[in-house]
C-alpha cells in the first residue's frame, strides 16, 4: 500500500488541512487513466511523471506528453494516483459543482459565507450536504453550517470537491465526477421520457427518495427517461456560472433480470438527446469510486475523469469544545 506524501498546516480551528489528502493505493488505476506518479530512481532520490497509463504488467507504463514512454518496476513506485483527463483549472471544478448542486439541491436550499446549504428530508447525501461553491467560502462557516443542519434534525455534511478547500480529513464516499460531449445523434432502443416520476418509474428505482427530491432543480429543467419495467433514469440540465449548459445524470437503474442488455446505454442516450434539446453542450455524472460496474459503463461511454470528491461530517472539523 502507497501513499503520497503532503504538506499541511493548521487552521484558526485547530484543524490540519494541506495541499493534497492522502490515499491508500491498493489497486492500479484503470489502463488509459491519466495519473501521477512518483518513484524511486535511485538510493535517495524520487522522480515525478505525470502521463496516461498504457500498462501494468510487467511494469507500468506511462506515456508522457514530453519524454515519450517510461516504464517504471512497480516495486519503486512509492505513490500513484489518477487525476483529471486533462488539465483542469479550479474555476472550472467550481463552475461545474455549482451547475450540479442546482441539478440536486434537496427541497431547501440557502447560501450561507458562499457555501450552498442543501436539505432533502435526509435522503441521499448530495441533497443533504453543504458546498463551497464561492471563492470566498471557508471553514469560518461552519459554526452556522451545524447549526442550520442541526435545526432540521439533519446531520451536518459537507461536500468537499477536491482543491475547493484543503481539508486532510479523509471523509466517506469518495466520488469521481466524470464528464463527455453532449449528445450529436438521436438514441436507439424504446425510452419514454415524463415531467416526473410515475408509479412505474419508482418501482424500477427501487430507492428511498422521496419525488419532491426527486423532482426538485433550481434554475434549470428535469426529465425522467424509462423503459417501462425495466430501467430508468434521471436528467437535469442546468447552467454553470461560466455559461456552459451541463446536463447531469443520476438515478440510473436496470432491474436485476434486465442487466448487462444495453439498457442502461439506451436510458442515458435518450437523456443525452433530451439534454442537447436543452442547450446542454457537456454532461456529467457522479459515480462512487468504488462502484466498479458504474464506473466501467460511463467510461465505455466516453466519459472521462474531471475531478473528485467526499464528503466530511463538519463536526469533525470544530475545535473540542471543554
Amino acid at each position: 500500500m502507497h501513499r503520497y506524501a503532503e504538506s499541511a498546516h493548521a487552521n484558526a480551528y485547530g484543524c490540519t488541512f494541506a495541499a493534497e489528502r492522502i490515499i491508500p493505493v491498493t489497486a492500479p488505476p484503470a489502463l488509459g487513466s491519466r495519473v501521477s506518479l512518483r518513484y524511486r530512481s535511485g538510493a535517495a532520490e524520487h522522480t515525478d511523471v505525470i502521463g496516461h497509463l498504457e500498462a501494468v504488467v510487467p511494469s507500468w507504463r506511462i506515456r508522457t506528453k514530453s519524454d515519450g514512454i517510461i516504464d517504471v518496476d512497480p516495486a519503486d513506485i512509492v505513490s500513484a494516483r489518477e487525476i483529471s483527463y486533462k488539465p483542469v483549472r479550479t474555476s472550472e471544478i467550481r463552475a461545474l459543482e455549482q451547475a450540479a448542486a442546482l441539478a440536486w439541491p434537496g427541497v431547501e436550499q440557502q447560501w450561507l459565507d458562499g457555501w450552498l446549504l442543501r436539505a432533502g428530508h435526509g435522503v441521499t447525501s448530495r441533497a443533504n450536504s453543504a458546498v463551497p461553491l464561492d471563492v470566498s467560502a471557508d471553514l469560518r462557516a461552519l459554526p452556522g453550517i451545524v447549526d442550520w443542519y442541526r435545526s432540521r434534525g439533519l446531520a451536518p455534511w459537507l461536500a468537499l470537491p477536491e482543491r475547493l478547500l484543503a481539508v486532510r480529513t479523509p471523509g466517506v464516499k469518495q466520488t469521481r465526477v466524470l464528464v463527455a460531449d453532449g449528445s450529436t445523434g438521436a438514441p436507439a432502443g424504446e425510452v419514454t421520457l415524463a415531467a416526473a416520476p410515475d408509479a412505474d418509474w419508482l418501482a424500477v428505482h427501487q430507492r428511498d427518495v422521496p419525488p419532491d427530491v426527486l423532482c426538485s432543480v433550481v434554475d434549470g429543467d428535469v426529465v425522467f427517461a424509462s423503459v417501462p419495467g425495466v430501467a430508468v433514469g434521471r436528467g437535469a440540465v442546468t447552467t454553470a456560472p461560466d455559461g456552459t449548459r451541463w446536463l447531469g445524470i443520476a438515478a440510473v437503474r436496470v432491474a436485476p433480470e434486465f442487466r448487462r442488455q444495453g439498457y442502461a446505454r439506451q436510458v442515458c442516450a435518450a437523456l443525452r438527446a433530451w439534454g442537447a434539446e436543452q442547450g446542454a453542450a457537456r454532461v456529467y455524472v457522479q459515480v462512487l469510486s468504488d462502484n466498479d460496474g458504474a464506473n466501467s459503463l460511463y467510461a465505455s461511454m466516453g466519459f472521462q475523469l474531471h475531478h473528485q470528491g467526499r464528503y466530511v461530517e463538519a463536526g469533525e472539523l470544530l475545535p473540542p469544545t471543554i
